[in-house]
């Protein structure tokens, strides 16, 4: 603790003690570059009891989306545009994987659990629980720094061994991932790796851009720029919080028979930028390809997306975005130049105390004349940025406790 600082609370007998404060971990993420794994800082989240099980007691039976693929040594990444869908029950799914022999496949009984994969991804909690709202506070995102976030702006994901996203990034924000069930291995690519990761916005979704790549399995005869890819790969295991920075590109595959996970996107101010790239990407997209098969079934778009949506549409969606970033510039400006005048002031009040004293050591009596401000010559203080860890080869910033699997 520095000299002068407040003692920290005593905790709360029964509670575990936290690493970080929500102030600390907020500052670590929002200063962080890099991918990092949090240790025990969810440890007491109701949310952790959210395994498949438990899930299936809570939602009651109601039939969710789940996304299917076949397990074999694809040499192109298998986009969600090429996979079968159907409804079911997690009651189903658990009878499909094995946790529950005495109940009924379902939909899944197609599917042979040794060549095919199921996904219940993107599942946004605040409609899976619309009307059990009481859940949403079983996860509790405030104590990173994030008052008020909780289930209500998380996804949930659930899959069995095999199931994976294909490589990409996100156009906004940032991501905490919390695994709960099972463990995930992520596969990520610092956003200076873009190129080698052969970009695409086909299939179309909005805030994704997909890689051509299949990181597990690259074809190196019409990708060969991704040997020059750096991957970093992390298994995170339940109770562990993933954090992944604006930008970095992620493949993410289940590794054990059930996985769940929960995430939420953070909004950050630069997203205001990236809504209008997307507004226009959409435009673009749209025009084009609805121009070069009008009648036939968009297959370039993604199933996330619920329609092509009209070109006066997507123009109306420009021009939201474009008055929502220019009333953030004007906002930030004002912010920015009432920091410049504060940091101006507090400069020139130090150096005429600094001459004041300096003065009454030097002349005795003789008090130095105020000195008068005068903003106009002045320019901010520059901070200086805290880095806190760094990533090397395959090896993550582990924050704090015990260090995560590794895997290269």
């Amino acid at each position: 603790m520095e000299a002068g600082g407040a003692a920290p609370e005593p905790p709360v007998p029964g509670n575990k003690v936290k690493p970080f404060t929500p102030e600390e971990a907020k500052g670590i993420i929002m200063s962080l570059k890099v991918p990092a794994v949090f240790c025990n800082m969810a440890s007491d989240w109701p949310g952790l009891r959210w395994n498949v099980s438990h899930l299936a007691k809570l939602l009651g039976g109601k039939k969710i989306l789940f996304r299917i693929g076949k397990k074999n040594a694809h040499k192109a990444p298998l986009f969600e545009t090429e996979c079968s869908y159907t409804e079911a029950t997690l009651e189903e799914f658990l009878a499909w994987s094995g946790r529950q022999p005495s109940g009924s496949p379902g939909p899944f009984c197609d599917y042979d659990g040794c060549h095919y994969w199921t996904y219940a991804d993107y599942k946004y909690i605040a409609r899976l629980f619309e009307d059990k709202p009481e859940h949403f506070q079983d996860i509790i995102w405030s104590d990173f720094g994030f008052p008020g976030r909780n289930g209500r702006e998380s996804t949930l994901w659930i899959g069995s061994s095999g199931a994976n996203t294909p490589c990409h990034l996100d156009t906004y924000g940032c991501n905490l991932v919390l695994q709960v069930q099972g463990r995930k291995r992520w596969h990520l690519f610092s956003p200076e790796d873009s190129s080698f990761l052969y970009p695409t916005r086909i299939p179309y979704e909005e805030s994704s851009v997909f890689s051509r790549v299949n990181v597990v399995n690259p074809d190196l005869r019409s990708c060969p720029q991704f040997k020059k890819a750096k991957a970093h790969i992390v298994t995170v295991a339940p109770g562990q919080v993933l954090f992944v920075p604006r930008h970095w590109w992620h493949y993410v595959e289940c590794i054990d028979p059930i996985t769940v996970s929960i995430n939420s996107w953070i909004e950050l101010d630069a997203d205001h930028e990236a809504r209008v790239e997307e507004a226009i990407t959409r435009t673009l997209v749209c025009a084009i390809k609805s121009a070069e098969s009008p009648d036939a079934p968009p297959s370039w778009l993604n199933p996330t997306e619920v329609e092509v949506s009209s070109h006066e549409t997507n123009l109306q969606y420009l021009n939201g975005a474009v008055s929502a970033y220019s009333e953030h510039q004007k906002t930030s400006k004002i912010e920015h130049e009432a920091c410049v005048t504060h940091d101006a002031r507090e400069t020139l009040e130090d150096q005429c105390k600094r001459r004041k004293i300096q003065g009454d050591k030097e002349l005795g009596d003789i008090v130095s004349t105020p000195c008068e401000f005068n903003l106009s010559g002045m320019r901010a203080k520059s901070l200086e940025k805290n880095s806190f860890w760094t990533v090397s080869l395959a090896s993550f910033a582990t924050v704090p406790g015990n260090k995560p699997n590794r895997n290269n």
